[in-house]
């Protein structure tokens, strides 16, 4: 993967193989945030990254002059991947080792930009627990956005605080405000 804009555009970053992850593709991060890029001044939000993997969007945030990015992930190998990852680039990422749905029901602070990747293969019911959990708590600023990708084969159009999705090969992004 790679940091397509921003402060390390150009910057590749390999994982290691026994993550148990599937980062973002280049095209679809890219066309994600060009969208992004007409809402918001990158340097003025705050960012939440659930099911974090690799890092992969915090970096790109990161990159771009977000200096508030939390990023979550469950698996001790993939936090140890940010933190380091984010302390050789001097990037400012809080990494939190929790489950996102136990994160989420505890937790009070609110953000700009909430962006969840969880697994492609979740139930449906799983899927709907996000948007669920980040409204009833009110986890987003005023002007605030949930994004969670997501196969083109899983519809979460029926979710309450839906608002569209945007397709980009087998990656589907849906956005709730």
């Amino acid at each position: 993967m790679r940091i397509i804009s921003g402060e390390y555009k150009g910057r590749r970053i390999t994982a290691p193989k026994k993550l148990p992850v599937r980062p973002t593709t280049d095209m679809a991060k890219e066309s994600l945030f060009n969208i992004l890029n007409n809402q918001y001044y990158f340097d003025e939000i705050s960012v939440l990254d659930l099911f974090a993997g690799t890092g992969n969007i915090s970096y790109e945030f990161a990159s771009r002059g977000t200096e508030q990015i939390t990023a979550v992930d469950e698996n001790y190998g993939c936090i140890k991947f940010i933190n380091d990852t984010a302390e050789s680039f001097e990037m400012n990422i809080t990494t939190i080792k929790s489950d996102v749905f136990k994160f989420l029901e505890k937790t009070t602070q609110q953000h700009t930009l909430i962006f969840a990747d969880p697994p492609y293969d979740f139930p449906i019911e799983e899927f709907a627990k996000i948007p669920q959990l980040v409204f009833q708590n009110e986890l987003l600023e005023a002007d605030g956005l949930l994004i969670v990708e997501h196969s083109k084969h899983t519809d979460l159009s029926h979710l309450d605080h839906y608002s569209h999705s945007k397709s980009y090969g087998g990656n589907m992004f849906s956005f709730f405000k």
